[in-house]
């Protein structure tokens, strides 16, 4: 077991120089937490190549926390990886609807995935709301598709959904409505954990703004 850090603060301050070292591209402070969680989550230092950052993302989602929005996400993982006693704080809520009452039934008269469907079936949640999806770019499509109403847009969109069948499109199409705030990783990488470690970093830079 010699040469291996053991201790935990000094493993994160040493992982984190590394990953600050092996950064490329310029982002701004705010910007970087979120970059450099990203990274440290993944494992992948190329993910930064991949990570797309609206210029008006951080500070929408940053108003959004503060103002104490609710936060919604596709699936189950991604809610459980959220800091939910740190957004407590900020008087936030974590919600997600996919095993809501009614959701599989009317999934399958409509013919579409669940994710979808518990999307569908609250659209005034989405409102001021904070959309993170790590899974499903089903889920995503949905949300773009009630965030061309004023009443049903969400304050900033964090679309990460992963996989090789939609998850690029649909990243691609949020990417392109550039009116959204958005946060996203491009092509087929993404997941629970990361969409997770994004709210997590705005969360905590909230926390140290106030």
């Amino acid at each position: 077991m010699t040469g291996f850090v053991l201790d935990p603060g000094q493993i994160e301050a040493e992982s984190m120089r590394l990953i600050r070292a092996g950064l490329t591209r310029p982002w701004s402070g705010d910007e970087f937490s979120v970059v450099e969680r990203l990274i440290h989550t993944s494992g992948d230092l190329s993910l930064e190549q991949v990570i797309a950052i609206h210029p008006q993302a951080i500070a929408c989602g940053l108003k959004a926390l503060k103002e104490r929005a609710i936060i919604i996400t596709d699936v189950e993982m991604v809610r459980a990886g959220i800091a939910k006693e740190k957004l407590k704080s900020l008087g936030g809520t974590v919600q997600s609807f996919l095993n809501a009452p009614g959701v599989a039934e009317q999934a399958k008269v409509w013919g579409i995935t669940r994710s979808m469907t518990a999307i569908r079936m609250h659209p005034e949640s989405l409102y001021g709301s904070i959309v993170a999806i790590g899974n499903a770019p089903t889920a995503l499509l949905e949300v773009l598709r009630l965030a061309e109403n004023p009443e049903t847009c969400p304050a900033l969109i964090i679309g990460m959904p992963v996989g090789f069948v939609g998850a690029k499109e649909a990243k691609d199409l949020l990417w392109a409505r550039q009116s959204l705030p958005s946060i996203t990783i491009l092509g087929t990488r993404g997941g629970s954990p990361l969409a997770a470690t994004v709210v997590n970093a705005l969360i905590y830079t909230a926390l140290r703004q106030l």
